[in-house]
């Protein structure tokens, strides 16, 4: 048992490193340290000799390969299983069992031998007509119905009732052929064509899928996002889809492998051809590429939203600055907040400066104390309600310093306001100081807030309700954890929600390090959060190397440098006379190392080579630094004239285009056809999340809140 469990491991690394065109060491390798616990940032990071320097997406690929191959594995034990318990497992037919790579493949293979519900074939085959079947289906038989008469009894009334059950038994036999089906599933592949008609007398009531009311296209090349579309439609009881290729080309593939000949028995088979392929392999091979194609559509999507979601959380940081926050409202007022340098809440207020109330004098007041008071250096503005009217106010205040203004998207901001984390957090204040602090502290760092709130109330998604939840969510989760560990964590100052995503840890390793925290003090060394409870090696070896602790004794500590690698930088330090401190500040001293000479059997160049950039810049955050940004003099729809163009920034990437805010309520849409002068096939090889760009305004349909952009004839500010 141990040695087919070993042989089959081999087969599969050597399945996975062949697909994946990697070697089989790196693969079987990586395996290994999954097994074994490690996180794929942890060996991205830090087993790169292991590996042969494989990035985060690679490893991701091989986990998730292998995973599929065990799947696979563990249903061909259920398949062998099950064949043996009939007593009809042949040496053929497990050598083909062992020999599918597919799921469907192997479903095909099995699918004779899997139990039934009481079918049609099922019942003919109770009255003995299976002979006959197999008289018919071969097709030497010139006189079919003659010999049918030998099956007459009383289950069975006339020649024609025996043809009848007879024919079913071949349709079902027509069905589990496993070479009709390969074949069948090739013409799909090819042919297949999705229809989409409205469902009758919904035409008023689903006005919003009217594109889709009289729609077909080839399934290969239907773009996911419109297949999604057309699936909510046929889901919320709208639209009617089909998924089939031309039957007749179906039909004549299906006759090219079952008859064999021009005769009576040869003219029933073909009957039974039809009749298989419209009762059975027709709607067999429909769900299953319905299925595949949502599969398909869902990966899709899946990616665009786990894309945009790493651009967002890798958006730049104003840093540790006193920020002003405000949640813009008119009737209920301006909520205000400050926050200190850590972003720790010091004091809130709320101001009216717009209608009804107008107090626009004293609102400034207010704003100036504030802003003095605190020693404010900059002001972040969420983008929701009212958001262009108090910016317009914020820059009519005249400040004795310079003070940053920016504007901060407010998506999700609602849905942490009310959860248990910001209740925990601020249980003495309501959900719009709440929002306020949110706001400000996703200017400062926005992944240590936005980690705060499910990325699938971000915003950032496309048909993010219609897909796999589970793969999505697992796919957020993934993306969550490799922004967080990309950046690095400082552990006495962050959250528990940031400290759970760093490599090797979790919910309650989190809340453990923060207890420690509280009780203790923060941490003065890396090696302090051994004391942790319930920090194991194996836990403290996935995660120092992610957490930062600034102004510790050993400035290693606040770098990327793993504890396991210190050794290796004292003896650089050692063997060129100077502290480890040095090395850091004086790059001289940096370009006498010979990388060469600290090569070990665990340390090889590519650890050296990051352990070297990691000392020129020691826990450098790796994101862009922000910049300003101004709209132009547009509030509403109908400020946009056709032709003007005005700056704008990119709120959301799909793989139709990019939506775009000028500044208005609604983000205008720029079309992939829009977004440059060659030829793309995705708009984000063009845009980038947040980015700031000149839009050229093509059409402003007021009636269905619609506005069209172009970054074709414009000169595209990319920061």
């Amino acid at each position: 048992m141990l040695n087919n469990t070993i042989m089959t491991t081999n087969r599969n690394i050597l399945l996975v490193a062949k697909k994946l065109g990697l070697h089989e060491w790196q693969v079987e390798n990586t395996i290994r340290l999954m097994d074994g616990g490690a996180t794929i940032p942890f060996i991205s990071r830090y087993r790169k000799e292991m590996t042969g320097s494989l990035d985060e997406v690679q490893l991701m690929h091989i986990k998730e390969e292998y995973d599929r191959l065990k799947e696979l594995d563990a249903r061909k034990e259920a398949v062998i299983k099950s064949i043996e318990e009939q007593e009809k497992m042949t040496p053929e037919l497990r050598q083909k069992i062992d020999a599918a790579v597919t799921m469907s493949e192997l479903e095909d293979i099995y699918l004779p031998y899997r139990p039934k519900r009481r079918t049609r074939a099922t019942i003919a085959r109770e009255k003995g007509l299976e002979p006959l079947a197999v008289l018919i289906m071969d097709q030497n038989e010139t006189d079919p119905a003659l010999k049918a008469e030998g099956f007459l009894n009383d289950d069975v009334a006339t020649v024609e009732d025996a043809i009848s059950g007879a024919s079913d038994i071949m349709a079902e036999w027509i069905n589990e052929d496993d070479k009709a089906r390969k074949q069948l599933r090739y013409l799909f592949e090819k042919e297949a064509v999705v229809y989409s008609k409205v469902v009758k007398g919904k035409e008023a009531e689903g006005i919003k899928y009217s594109d889709y009311y009289d729609w077909s296209e080839p399934l290969k090349k239907c773009p996911s996002h419109r297949l999604l579309a057309m699936r909510r439609g046929e889901d919320e009881g709208f639209l009617r889809l089909s998924v089939e290729p031309d039957e007749e080309h179906a039909l004549s593939m299906l006759n090219s492998i079952f008859i064999k000949g021009r005769n009576a028995s040869s003219d029933i088979v073909t009957d039974a051809v039809k009749d298989s392929w419209k009762r059975l392999l027709s709607a067999s091979m429909e769900t299953e590429f319905r299925n595949i194609s949502k599969g398909k559509a869902d990966i899709e999507a899946i990616t665009v939203f786990a894309d945009n979601l790493r651009q967002l959380l890798l958006g730049s940081p104003l840093g540790e600055k006193n920020v002003l926050a405000i949640d813009p409202g008119f009737r209920t007022g301006c909520k205000v907040v400050c926050l200190d340098r850590q972003g720790n809440f010091i004091h809130n207020e709320t101001i009216y400066p717009h209608p009804p109330q107008n107090e626009t004098a004293m609102s400034i007041k207010k704003i100036l104390s504030l802003v003095n008071a605190y020693k404010i250096e900059a002001i972040a503005i969420g983008n929701g309600t009212a958001s262009r009217e108090t910016e317009d106010f914020i820059k009519w205040v005249k400040f004795e310093n310079d003070i940053q203004v920016f504007v901060v998207s407010e998506a999700g901001a609602s849905i942490y306001s009310a959860s248990k984390t910001a209740r925990d957090e601020f249980p003495d204040y309501d959900v719009t100081v709440r929002g306020a602090i949110s706001i400000g502290r996703r200017l400062m760092d926005p992944l240590a807030e936005l980690v705060k709130i499910d990325p699938k109330s971000i915003g950032v998604g496309q048909y993010q309700h219609d897909v796999d939840q589970q793969k999505l969510q697992k796919s957020l989760d993934d993306v969550v954890m490799s922004c967080v560990n990309a950046v690095g964590v400082e552990v006495n100052t962050a959250s528990k929600h940031l400290l759970t995503y760093v490599s090797g840890l979790g919910p309650q390793l989190a809340q453990n390090i923060i207890d420690y925290r509280t009780e203790n003090g923060p941490f003065r060394a890396r090696k302090e959060l051994l004391k942790v409870k319930r920090m194991g090696e194996k836990a403290f070896e996935q995660s120092a190397g992610f957490l930062r602790i600034q102004n510790a004794e050993n400035p290693l500590d606040s770098s990327a440098v793993h504890p396991e690698s210190y050794h290796v930088v004292e003896k650089m330090s050692k063997d060129l006379g100077c502290e480890v401190k040095e090395l850091i500040t004086n790059e001289n001293k940096r370009k006498e190392i010979k990388l060469e000479r600290y090569v070990g059997p665990v340390t090889g160049l590519p650890t050296l080579k990051d352990i070297i950039e990691e000392l020129a810049k020691p826990g450098r955050d790796p994101r862009s630094k922000i910049k300003e940004f101004s709209f132009a003099d547009v509030h509403t729809m109908e400020d946009l004239i056709e032709g003007m163009v005005v700056p704008g920034i990119v709120t959301n990437i799909t793989k139709f285009g990019a939506f775009v805010d000028v500044g208005i309520k609604q983000d205008g849409l720029v079309h992939i056809s829009n977004m440059s002068k060659t030829y793309i096939t995705d708009p984000s090889t063009v845009v980038k999340l947040h980015q700031h760009v000149m839009v050229k305004v093509l059409a402003v349909d007021i009636e269905r809140k619609r506005v069209q952009l172009s970054m074709k004839d414009v000169d595209i500010k990319k920061t």
